[in-house]
C-alpha cells in the first residue's frame, strides 16, 4: 500500500511539473502570441473594409388569398380546397418570380442598368413554412434600388399570375422598404473570426517552435535528459553585470 501511495504521489508531482512546464512555455512566448493575434485582427479589419462590398436587402411579402373570377355568383370565401391549391402553387410561383419575362419587365419599368442574370442571382424567393406567405428579397449595392426592384417584382408577378391563371389570388401584404444596414457585413463577427484564427495559429506556432527547439536551457533539463548530476554552472555575463550595478 505504501509503495502504491508513493507512486501516485510521484505521478501527481510529475503532472504538476509538466503542467507548469507547459504554462511556462506559453508564458515565455506571450509576446509572439499577442503579436500574431493582433496581426490577424488587423487582417480581419482590413478585409472587412476593403474587400467586402456592402449589399443591402429589401423584402416584400405576398399572400395567396382566395381566387376571384368573373362569375360573381361563386362564393369567394377561403375554403380548405383553396388553401390546398394555393399551397401547391407556391412552388410554381417561386420559379415564376425569377422568370425572364418578369425580370425583363422590372428592368424596363425601372430603367435601371443591371443585367438580367445578375438580378436573378440577387433575387431570393422563400415560402414561410405552413403558411400561404411568399417573401421576395432583393439584394443590391444601392439600398434604394433594392427596395424599388423588390416592389416592382411583386407588382409584375401579381400581374403575371392574373395573365396566366386568370385569377387574382396574390395580394401584397408588406411593401419593401429601404434598408440602412448591409446584409453581408458583420464587422464584430468577421473580426472575431479572424481573432480566433490568430489564436489557433499562435498556439500552433508555440507548439511547433517548442518541438523544433532541441537546445538545453536549464541544468534541470540536463539531469532529466541525461540522468547525470550537474557539478557547476557558468552564470550569464549580463546577469553578473546587473548584480554589480545594483551593488554600486
Amino acid at each position: 500500500m505504501e509503495k502504491r501511495t508513493k507512486e501516485k504521489e510521484r505521478e501527481l508531482m510529475m503532472e504538476e511539473i509538466d503542467l507548469k512546464a507547459i504554462i511556462n512555455i506559453f508564458w515565455n512566448k506571450k509576446i509572439q502570441i499577442i503579436l500574431i493575434i493582433i496581426f490577424f485582427l488587423g487582417i480581419g479589419i482590413f478585409y472587412t473594409k476593403e474587400f467586402t462590398t456592402p449589399m443591402y436587402a429589401s423584402s416584400t411579402t405576398l399572400v395567396l388569398a382566395s381566387s376571384e373570377n368573373m362569375d360573381t355568383t361563386i362564393n369567394t370565401t377561403i375554403t380548405a380546397t383553396d388553401i390546398t391549391i394555393n399551397s401547391k402553387l407556391v412552388a410554381t410561383y417561386r420559379e415564376l418570380v425569377k422568370s425572364k419575362d418578369i425580370l425583363r419587365k422590372v428592368i424596363s419599368n425601372l430603367g435601371i442598368s443591371i443585367e438580367e442574370e445578375t438580378l436573378r442571382r440577387n433575387v431570393e424567393v422563400d415560402s414561410r413554412k405552413n403558411t400561404e406567405l411568399i417573401e421576395i428579397t432583393v439584394q443590391n449595392e444601392n439600398p434604394s434600388d433594392a427596395a424599388k426592384m423588390a416592389n416592382e417584382i411583386a407588382k409584375a408577378f401579381t400581374e403575371k399570375v392574373k395573365e396566366i391563371y386568370n385569377i387574382n389570388n396574390v395580394q401584397i401584404v408588406d411593401e419593401a422598404e429601404m434598408s440602412t444596414q448591409p446584409c453581408n457585413i458583420n464587422p464584430v463577427k468577421d473580426v472575431a473570426m479572424f481573432g480566433c484564427m490568430g489564436v489557433v495559429v499562435a498556439f500552433a506556432y508555440v507548439i511547433i517552435a517548442t518541438l523544433l527547439d532541441t537546445t538545453i536551457k536549464t541544468s534541470e533539463e540536463i539531469e532529466k535528459n541525461f540522468q547525470i548530476p550537474v557539478l557547476a554552472s557558468i552564470p550569464k555575463i549580463e546577469k553578473i553585470n546587473n548584480e554589480r550595478k545594483h551593488k554600486r
